[in-house]
C-alpha cells in the first residue's frame, strides 16, 4: 500500500509538473506572439509615415512649376493621379474612399461638408473662412512610383492641396497677392498614405515660393514647415 501511495504521490508531481511547463510554454509563446504583433505594428506604422511622406514629397516636385490658382480651383493636378476621387481597393481587399478622406480633412466627417462646415473654427481647423479647402492633387499606388527591380509596396498614397491659412483675404480658393497678405505664395500640402490591415499615417507641409530681394520669382521651394498629423 505504501508502495501505492509514494507512486500515487509521484504521479501527481509529475502531472503537476506537467502543467507547469504547460503554462510556462503558453505564456513564452503569447509573449513572442505579442512581441512579434508589437514588432509588426511598429513597422507597419513606420512605413506608413514613410509613404504619406513620399506623397508630401511628390506633390512639392510638381509644384514647383504648377499654376498654383488652377490647383487651389481644382483644375491642375500632378502628374501621379489615377483619377477622380472615389473607392480605391487596397491589396488586402479593403477600401478606401479619397471623397470621405478628403471631407474628413476638410470637415471631420465622411459626408460631404457645407460650406458652413468648412468655414467652422476647430481645433484643427482654427482659420475660420481662411480654412484649407482640400483639393486632391496626386493618388495611386506607392510601387508605381518605385524604380524597376525595387520592393513593391502594398500602400496607396494621396496627396492634397489647400490654400495656406495665415492668409486673411478669406479667399481659401486662390492663392494671396503679396505684400500685405502673410501666406501670399505658400501652400499648405498633406499626404496620407493607406495599407495593410488599417495602417494609416498623415504628413503636413507647408511650402512656399523662393524669390529674390526686388520680389522676382525663382526656380524652386522652400519647405516652411513639416509634420506629422493625426490617424
Amino acid at each position: 500500500m505504501r508502495a501505492d501511495r509514494e507512486a500515487g504521490t509521484v504521479l501527481v508531481v509529475v502531472l503537476l509538473a506537467s502543467v507547469v511547463i504547460l503554462v510556462i510554454a503558453a505564456g513564452l509563446l503569447l509573449g513572442a506572439s505579442t512581441d512579434a504583433a508589437i514588432a509588426a505594428n511598429v513597422s507597419s506604422a513606420e512605413a506608413a509615415r514613410e509613404a504619406a511622406a513620399s506623397a508630401v514629397h511628390l506633390a512639392i516636385a510638381d509644384l514647383t512649376s504648377a499654376d498654383w490658382n488652377a490647383v487651389l480651383a481644382g483644375a491642375a493636378a500632378s502628374s501621379f493621379v489615377d483619377g477622380p476621387a472615389g473607392p480605391r481597393r487596397l491589396d488586402d481587399g479593403s477600401t478606401v474612399d479619397l471623397s470621405q478622406v478628403l471631407n474628413l480633412a476638410a470637415c471631420e466627417h465622411a459626408a460631404p461638408c457645407t460650406p458652413a462646415e468648412m468655414d467652422a473654427v476647430t481645433a484643427d481647423r482654427p482659420w475660420g473662412a481662411n480654412n484649407p479647402r482640400w483639393r486632391l492633387f496626386a493618388s495611386g499606388r506607392l510601387r508605381d512610383l518605385a524604380p524597376p527591380g525595387a520592393v513593391a509596396s502594398a500602400f496607396y498614397i494621396i496627396a492634397m492641396v489647400g490654400d495656406d491659412p495665415a492668409e486673411n483675404d478669406g479667399g481659401p480658393e486662390v492663392d494671396g497677392t503679396a505684400p500685405l497678405n502673410p501666406g501670399a505664395g505658400v501652400l499648405f500640402v498633406r499626404g496620407e498614405a493607406f495599407g495593410p490591415r488599417g495602417a494609416h499615417a498623415v504628413v503636413e507641409a507647408t511650402v512656399g515660393r523662393v524669390s529674390d530681394r526686388d520680389g522676382h520669382m525663382l526656380p524652386g521651394l522652400r519647405l516652411l514647415t513639416w509634420r506629422p498629423g493625426g490617424s
